[in-house]
C-alpha cells in the first residue's frame, strides 16, 4: 500500500510543500516540491511580531496548497513552523487565524524538535550517513534563525549545541551598517567570530572532526552551487575558491549570477562568512551537502511513527548519550547513576501495565535519572532549583520543549516537596495529564534514589512482585541497609498517593 504525505515547512524566508509517497516496500520517494517566498523572519526578528500583511499572504499560500495536496489525494500531512514563529510575540495569534481560514494547524518545533527533525532526514540516507559518522563529523544545519552544531564521534552523538546566528538574523542586525563600512566581509565576521570561539573552546578542545555535513535551507543550496538539491560532495579548497571569487561582489551582482531576488542575493554573503568560519574553525576537509531539507524529516518522522520506514540507527540513544554528557560535564557519580537506572527501570516495570505508561515515559525518567544531581556543579545547598534550571536552559536534541520541562520538573521534585496542579496552574504550560506524569516519574524517581542514598551500592539483587495493594521490593544486600530503610518510609508515602500501592521493603541479608 502507498500512502501519499504532504510535509509543509514555513520557514524564515519562505514557505515549502513537499510530497511524498511512502509504502514498506520502497520506503520514502519525493514526488513533488513547491516553494513560495515569504520573509516571516524579516517581521520576527526586527519587529518581534509577524504583519498583518504577511499573516495575509501565509493564508493565501497555504490556501494554495491544499489545493495541490487534493489533486494529489494527500492521505496525510503535517505544517511545522521554526524560529520565525517561536520568537514571534503573537505567534499564537498567527497559528489560530491560519488555521480558522485554513483548516492547516501549524505546529511550531521547539529548537531541539526542529534539528531533530532534521538530524533525522540525514539518517534517511543511512549507508552514506553511518560510514560518515564512524569518524569525527560535525552536523551543522543553518536557519534564517540560528545554527545547530551537533558532534558526532564513533557513531555516537557527543555534543550538540544551539547558536542564534542564523543567515537572515545576520543580516536584519548589520542592516543600518551595511552602507557604512566598506568592508561588509569583515563586519559579518566581528558579530560572528566570538560564538563560534566559544562553541569551540567548550564542544571541541581536541576531538578531530573528518567530515562535516551541512545542511539547511534553500540558501545553503545556492552558496554551494547545489542547484538540482542533490546529494553532492565537495572539499574545503573547492568552496574557498569559489568564496573567494563572490564574497566582494555586490548583491545585485550575485542576484545576476545566480538568478534570485535582491532580496534573497543579500543574505548570500553573510552565510558564506558563517560557512567559512565553522569550516576553518572545525578544521573539516570533506563536506558533504546530503541535498535534503526539514520536510525531508518531517516525512521521515511521518513513516518511521507509522512503520512505513526501518531505521537502524537508534534515535533514543542519542538522546541518552546527551544526557550522559551534560551529567558527565556537571560532575554526576557514574556508580550512584548507574545504581539508580536498575532501580528505576524495575520499578517502571512493575506498574507501566497498570498505569499505561509508555516507553516514552521510560526515556523520560530515564534521562531524569542521569540529570537528577547535576545542579551539586553550581550550589550544594540549592541542587535541586540549580538542577532544574540548567536542565531547561540546555537543548536536548530529540526532547520538546515540554518533555524536557517535564523532566526538570521530576528532578527539582526529587528533593523539594511536591507541588500538586492547582498551586502550579499559572506558572507552568504543562497540562493536568502532562504534569501527573511529573508525579508519576517523581515517585519512582524518589525511591531510586533513597535506595541508593549512601551512593555505596548496597543492592546485590532486587526482584519487585505485587501483591494486592502492595509493591514488595525483595532485596538482597551484604552490607548494612539501615540508612536506606529509614529513609524510604518518607518516600514510599508519596508513592502510595501516587499509585494508590505502599512500597514495602523485604530485606534479605547475604553472608
Amino acid at each position: 500500500m502507498i500512502t501519499t504525505f504532504a510535509a509543509i515547512d514555513v520557514g524564515s524566508y519562505n514557505v515549502t510543500m513537499e510530497i511524498f509517497e511512502m509504502s514498506k516496500t520502497k520506503g520514502l520517494h519525493s514526488i513533488n516540491r513547491v516553494r513560495q517566498r515569504l520573509e516571516l523572519g524579516k517581521d520576527a526578528y526586527n519587529d518581534k511580531k509577524i504583519s498583518r500583511e504577511r499573516i495575509e499572504e501565509l493564508c493565501h499560500i497555504l490556501t494554495d496548497f491544499k489545493l495541490i495536496m487534493q489533486e494529489y489525494q494527500v492521505s496525510g500531512f503535517k505544517a511545522c513552523a521554526k524560529s520565525a514563529l517561536r520568537e514571534s510575540r503573537n505567534g499564537s495569534m498567527v497559528i489560530a487565524q491560519v488555521f480558522q481560514r485554513t483548516g492547516i494547524l501549524i505546529h511550531v518545533l521547539s529548537n531541539s524538535e526542529q534539528r531533530f527533525l532534521g538530524y533525522k532526514s540525514i539518517a534517511s540516507k543511512e549507508d552514506d550517513f553511518h560510514k560518515m559518522i564512524e569518524e569525527g563529523t560535525a552536523i551543522v544545519d543553518v536557519g534564517g534563525g540560528s545554527i545547530q552544531i551537533s558532534l558526532f564521534d564513533k557513531d555516537v552523538l557527543v555534543a550538540t549545541q544551539n547558536i542564534p546566528l542564523g543567515s537572515l538574523r545576520i543580516r536584519e542586525r548589520l542592516s543600518c551598517m551595511e552602507n557604512n563600512t566598506p568592508n561588509y566581509e569583515q563586519l559579518v565576521e566581528e558579530l560572528i567570530q566570538q560564538e563560534i570561539y566559544n562553541f569551540k573552546r567548550l564542544y571541541l578542545k581536541d576531538r578531530n572532526i573528518t567530515n562535516f555535513i551541512l545542511m539547511g535551507d534553500y540558501f545553503t543550496n545556492l552558496i554551494f552551487q547545489n542547484r538540482s538539491s542533490k546529494s553532492k560532495t565537495t572539499t574545503k579548497e573547492d568552496f574557498m575558491e569559489w568564496y573567494k571569487h563572490m564574497i566582494r561582489r555586490s548583491p545585485r551582482d550575485l542576484a545576476l549570477e545566480m538568478g534570485v531576488p535582491m532580496e534573497h542575493a543579500s543574505v548570500i554573503i553573510p552565510s558564506a562568512v558563517l560557512y567559512r568560519r565553522l569550516i576553518e574553525e572545525l578544521g573539516a576537509e570533506v563536506i558533504w551537502l546530503p541535498g535534503i531539507a526539514l520536510t525531508d524529516g518531517i516525512a521521515y518522522d511521518y513513516g518511521e511513527k507509522n512503520k512505513f520506514i526501518k531505521t537502524r540507527h537508534n534515535f533514543e540513544d542519542d538522546i541518552i548519550m546527551a544526557a550522559k554528557n551534560m551529567g558527565r560535564r556537571y560532575g554526576s557519580s557514574k556508580p550512584h547513576i548507574q545504581s539508580m537506572e536498575k532501580i528505576a527501570d524495575s520499578i517502571f516495570d512493575s506498574v507501566k501495565r497498570t498505569y499505561g505508561m509508555s516507553p516514552r515515559e521510560k526515556l523520560l525518567l530515564k534521562v531524569a535519572v542521569l540529570l537528577h544531581d547535576c545542579g551539586k556543579y553550581i550550589s550544594l545547598a540549592n541542587v535541586s532549583q540549580c538542577s532544574y534550571n540548567i536542565i531547561m536552559s540546555t537543548e536536548i536534541i530529540g526532547l520538546s520543549h515540554k518533555e524536557r520541562e517535564i523532566i526538570a520538573q521530576v528532578v527539582k521534585y526529587n528533593t523539594e516537596p511536591f507541588e500538586y496542579y492547582s498551586e502550579v496552574l499559572h506558572d507552568t504550560d504543562l497540562s493536568e495529564a502532562e504534569y501527573m506524569r511529573v508525579a508519576n516519574l517523581t515517585a519512582i524517581l524518589r525511591l531510586a534514589n533513597v535506595l541508593d542514598r549512601s551512593h555505596m551500592q548496597k543492592i546485590e539483587r532486587l526482584r519487585i512482585t505485587r501483591k494486592e495493594d502492595q509493591l514488595i521490593l525483595n532485596i538482597e544486600t551484604k552490607k548494612d541497609f539501615t540508612l536506606e530503610q529509614g529513609l524510604f518510609l518518607a518516600k514510599a508515602d508519596f508513592f502510595e498517593e501516587v499509585y494508590n500501592i505502599k512500597p514495602v521493603i523485604k530485606l534479605k541479608k547475604l553472608i
